[in-house]
């Protein structure tokens, strides 16, 4: 049986290349067969994560008068030496090898991705449910602690591994949609990604179904989570409008199922973050009994109903009203920017731990002041080597130092920085019994405090750290990461202080309201689906 013409013609072309070329057909086609493999070359050397090496170089030469023979060159194919010469192809080897020498001396920096956290496949039980031991042992372990609330975009992994260096110990990841995270979305499932550094951890969700509850619960259980948390209090349209966040806070009948589903189908025991209603909190007695009894092991009540949003104050004494009628522990949450505030509504209410937000945005270290009861002011060096710089080395190690991780610093660090320019040094002996009467985050803070004297007076250093223009808030972050020592960072941030940059930046803001107040606007709140 005859071979296919195709077949006859791809032996004869490779019994061609193993020949040595005639002369006369090497004149014909030298030169484009030189470019192609100066080309073919440096697409590898710009490229070398592609598969190019392994590709046929097809070569057509017509010669004796039009006929035309076609060349196959197979990288494992290794054909007799030619008369043909590329020139600059020798030297171009040459660099690419030293080239890829110097990368592989190149010491890699640090990376962790919380990847390695995830509990191996041989540790994961496809059967567990969680035990009334473990439900009793997580409240046990979860009181008396200042929680880290969930935050969208704040929550990621390197600024939770930055509160937990200020001894935070009860820290809760950004929301992820169940949905989604059944699908396998690569962004929903980083949210489960643990530090650790972080000593109690528990995942948030969001879901209205009890299957998909469950089953983004067991992925949390693989991840390693503590425990699960369900969020019903978000109020933003984004996620409300899918019947999720406080959206479940309409029907507390229907909630109580979703729980009760949720708790018994769980590998982990399950923490519920509530409002205290939709319009207004006349349900909140009724929702936190609900579930309570639906199994829920912590119930989480921020003091605002929905549509309060974050404009009033958190209402502390209905939130001391449920703790009096529960038997499971009640984190409090709303309103906390300093430890006393914290530690003066826990009083208050007698509930058995709290929860900050904002609080831990403007001042991570807040968590170290709550334990020691103890006010601590950063000078502005400081900050820059103990916040500023220590985020930005956790998130080079998180994301990657390289081109990509660039690009998730830059939409991460300027946002934080955001907030990191509202602290104020709020001294106990001034503010405490002020806090009392109206909540530091909802009070009015002028840059420079009235013991500070006026914005002049403050160091430059202090003032470009608490400038809110965004562009300064860009040029710092630049700064940070470009940065290899936080000595080198203060030094050229300071340069950049006591330059004639600084009046730029005040200038560029000055005609907003925003250039003299320490309160968060309602978009940067908003964000917030925690």
């Amino acid at each position: 049986m005859s071979s296919p013409p195709s077949r006859c013609l791809a032996k004869t072309a490779f019994a061609a290349s193993r020949r040595r070329v005639p002369a006369a057909a090497a004149d014909g086609f030298s030169s484009s067969f030189s470019k192609s493999r100066r080309h073919h070359h440096h697409h590898n050397h710009h490229h070398h994560r592609g598969k190019t090496n392994n590709n046929t170089v097809i070569l057509m030469m017509k010669a004796n008068g039009g006929s035309s023979s076609s060349f196959f060159f197979s990288s494992n194919a290794k054909p007799a030496a030619t008369t043909t010469t590329t020139v600059g192809e020798d030297d171009d080897e040459e660099e690419h090898r030293e080239n890829e020498e110097t990368k592989e001396k190149k010491p890699k920096p640090p990376h962790f991705d919380g990847r390695n956290f995830r509990k191996k496949r041989e540790e994961v039980d496809d059967y567990k449910l969680v035990t009334e031991e473990e439900k009793t042992r997580l409240r046990e372990k979860v009181i008396n602690h200042l929680w880290l609330a969930p935050l969208t975009k704040g929550g990621n992994l390197p600024f939770r591994r930055l509160c937990a260096t200020f001894e935070a110990k009860v820290l809760v990841s950004e929301m992820s949609y169940a949905r989604f995270l059944n699908r396998g979305n690569p962004v929903e499932k980083t949210h489960l990604r643990r530090h650790d550094s972080e000593e109690i951890f528990g995942a948030q969700i969001a879901t209205n179904i009890i299957e998909e509850g469950v089953r983004s619960a067991r992925m949390a259980y693989e991840f390693n989570a503590d425990f699960v948390d369900l969020n019903c209090g978000c109020p933003t349209h984004e996620v409300t409008k899918r019947g999720l966040g406080a959206r479940l806070l309409r029907k507390p009948a229907k909630l109580a199922k979703l729980v009760e589903g949720l708790a018994n189908g769980s590998p982990l025991p399950l923490s519920v973050k509530i409002r205290l209603g939709v319009e207004d909190d006349k349900p909140a007695l009724k929702l936190a009994e609900e579930i309570e009894n639906a199994g829920a092991s912590v119930l989480i009540v921020h003091g605002r109903t929905k549509e309060q949003r974050y404009t009033k104050s958190a209402n502390w004494n209905l939130i001391g009203e449920i703790k009096s009628r529960s038997k499971i522990p009640i984190i409090g949450n709303g309103d906390i920017l300093t430890w006393y505030e914290a530690r003066d509504k826990m009083a208050l209410s007698g509930v058995d731990g709290a929860m900050t937000g904002r609080g831990a945005l403007i001042k991570p270290w807040i968590f170290k002041e709550f334990y020691t009861n103890t006010s601590i002011e950063f000078t502005a060096k400081e900050r820059i080597e103990l916040v500023y710089f220590k985020l930005t080395t956790f998130m080079k190690e998180y994301f990657g130092a390289d081109a990509i991780g660039k690009k998730r610093f830059d939409l991460f660090m300027p946002w934080h920085i955001g907030f990191f320019c509202r602290y104020r040094p709020l001294d106990e002996a001034v503010y405490r019994e002020k806090a009392k009467l109206n909540p530091l985050l909802q009070t009015r803070l002028d840059i420079a405090l009235e013991n500070e004297g006026r914005i002049e007076d403050l160091e430059p250093l202090e003032r470009l750290l608490r400038c809110v223009s965004e562009e300064a808030h860009a040029d710092i972050a630049e700064i940070l990461f470009q940065s290899e020592t936080s000595e080198d960072a203060i030094e050229k941030l300071t340069r950049v202080a006591e330059s004639s940059k600084l009046a730029e930046y005040e200038l560029s803001v000055s005609s907003s309201s925003s250039s003299s107040s320490g309160r968060e606007s309602s978009g940067d709140v908003d964000d917030m689906r925690g």
